[in-house]
């Protein structure tokens, strides 16, 4: 790592991309994320804010100690028990890392009532117990960007004097340009003292569409750290996207010079299950990950794609792990093709988890003439939403609808016992949705609902996302099936189940969404 031109991948998709609204992820979940991360060679995971609550304490502790590679870091505010907390989570790691922080702004320094004197004693302060603690310290001025420059080159030195070896530069509300970014980075080294011996790290927001462009501008200025997520995930507008900085890099090397250890042929199996685990679906456009980045309508396109790939394409499919091989998949094919699809696909399955997607492929080979890589996609993030634990499943359901209007039978398990309604309403999905209510009366409010077809024709699949909102509490669901309604009330019933994790969680925790608030 002593190369002068290799950059630090610093994901942060189980903290900051967790933070979106309805994108909490169980236990499980972000222990088979941080296993995807760290072998994909994800340089630092950060895994989580420990003293938000006993759920995420647990995480990143066991990723802690789980991690092969990668080192695991949790977040602190600038303040000793979030700080202790942090250690005693991260302590067990073959690698592990304190990254505290606190706001530098006017706006964010009067948050705590600080001056500029007191806030700096406070840097001092919890920098060095951090470093007491623990070898590797990061800290953050939250809201750098917006931050006085003669404060922040003072603060920073504070930081590097009592031990920080990595010094993070967020544009926490994604305010900054690129050109700005590039030189704000120069300043401090130029201006710091110390600077040149410590790690500069780029933490950008993605509100005016700049993320990636601020993160690569800020490498070029001299930061050799990008903090980034899977798919962009994060708060408000998401954060610098893993995938197109990484992406961006390789192709464009011979401007930017500059490399990490990213095993790219694993970036679309981590979007995929990124995106079927938070229930954020992957924009169409989306760069480098979205399902139309390699296709071509266009017959200019087509035509020039046709007699030379590069004349439309600056990267290939392979290289972020998409299959280009064609194997046609239909009701004949068996166990042995399913699992070499799913592969290429970018999916490890287990022989158990094998057998019950077999069972579902099978059931949906039957239904339409040809499975194609997207449905098969659809069928695995279906899958894993439905874990066999849920307090609420889907039994039978049957829906009439016409002019005379819509009605709906729904048969459900709840917590082991069966309940059968009849529901009307204004179309077929309201007489199931109000179903649903009859079963498991709820205050939760339906904020999106949303239908995606998978592919093409009248037998395609249908991917149904639904968001719900109860007492700020904001959770996802997410089903796939090619009865449009059937998917929609599977959708419904998954996100309710999310919600009745979401509440034991906040029972055994309290509720860690004021802490979560002023994270950077």
């Amino acid at each position: 790592m002593t190369d002068p031109n290799y950059v630090k991948i610093f994901d942060t998709t189980l903290r900051d991309g967790e933070q979106s609204p309805g994108a909490t992820m169980s236990h499980a979940e972000k222990l088979e994320i941080a296993a995807m991360l760290d072998e994909m060679g994800v340089d630092i995971i950060e895994a989580g804010f420990p003293i938000a609550s006993e759920g995420d304490f647990a995480a990143v502790s066991e990723i802690a100690k789980n991690a092969r590679n990668s080192v695991i870091c949790g977040l602190a505010r600038a303040q000793f028990p979030d700080i202790d907390r942090c250690w005693e989570a991260v302590k067990h790691a073959r690698q592990p890392r304190i990254h505290t922080f606190i706001g530098t702004s006017p706006l964010h320094r009067a948050i705590p009532n600080l001056d500029m004197d007191q806030m700096a004693e406070r840097i001092e302060q919890t920098v060095t117990h951090a470093r007491n603690l623990c070898d590797d310290v990061q800290w953050s001025p939250m809201d750098a960007t917006r931050t006085e420059h003669d404060y922040l080159c003072r603060v920073v030195e504070i930081a590097i004097k009592c031990g920080a070896s990595t010094i993070n530069i967020p544009d926490t509300v994604g305010y900054t340009a690129p050109r700005e970014s590039a030189d704000l980075i120069r300043m401090l080294l130029e201006r710091v003292p110390g600077a040149d011996t410590i790690t500069f790290s780029t933490h950008c927001h993605n509100d005016l569409g700049m993320a990636t462009a601020n993160s690569l501008a800020a490498v070029e200025g001299g930061a050799r750290q990008i903090e980034c997520t899977i798919n962009g995930l994060g708060e408000r507008a998401g954060n610098t996207a893993l995938e197109e900085v990484v992406m961006a890099l390789r192709v464009r090397n011979d401007i930017m010079p500059f490399k990490t250890r990213i095993d790219t042929t694993k970036i679309m199996g981590l979007s995929r299950r990124v995106s079927a685990v938070s229930g954020f679906v992957v924009q169409p456009n989306k760069a480098v990950v979205g399902k139309n980045a390699f296709l071509h309508e266009s017959g200019i396109h087509q035509d020039g794609v046709l007699k030379n790939v590069e004349t439309f394409e600056i990267m290939k499919p392979a290289d972020i792990g998409l299959n280009e091989a064609n194997i046609a998949m239909g009701k004949h094919s068996g166990r042995a093709a399913l699992r070499a699809k799913l592969k290429d696909l970018g999916y490890e399955v287990g022989d158990n988890q094998l057998k019950d997607v077999f069972v579902r492929f099978k059931s949906l080979a039957d239904r339409k003439k040809e499975v194609f890589d997207e449905d098969l996609v659809a069928l695995m993030q279906d899958s894993s939403a439905n874990t066999g634990e849920d307090h609420l499943q889907v039994k039978h359901l049957r829906v009439i609808c016409g002019s005379d209007g819509q009605s709906a039978d729904l048969t459900m398990v709840v917590d082991g016992e069966e309940k059968t309604v009849h529901a009307t309403g204004d179309g077929p999905v309201d007489a199931c949705f109000n179903a649903v209510k009859q079963i498991f009366p709820h205050q939760a409010r339906l904020q999106l609902y949303q239908v995606h077809a998978v592919t093409e024709g009248t037998d395609a699949q249908a991917t149904v996302s639904v968001r719900m909102e109860e007492d700020g509490r904001i959770v996802n669901g997410q089903s796939a099936d090619t009865d449009t309604i059937l998917a929609s009330v599977k959708a419904y019933v998954g996100a309710l189940n999310h919600l009745i994790v979401r509440r034991e969680q906040v029972g055994k925790d309290g509720d860690s969404k004021q802490i979560s608030m002023y994270s950077h």
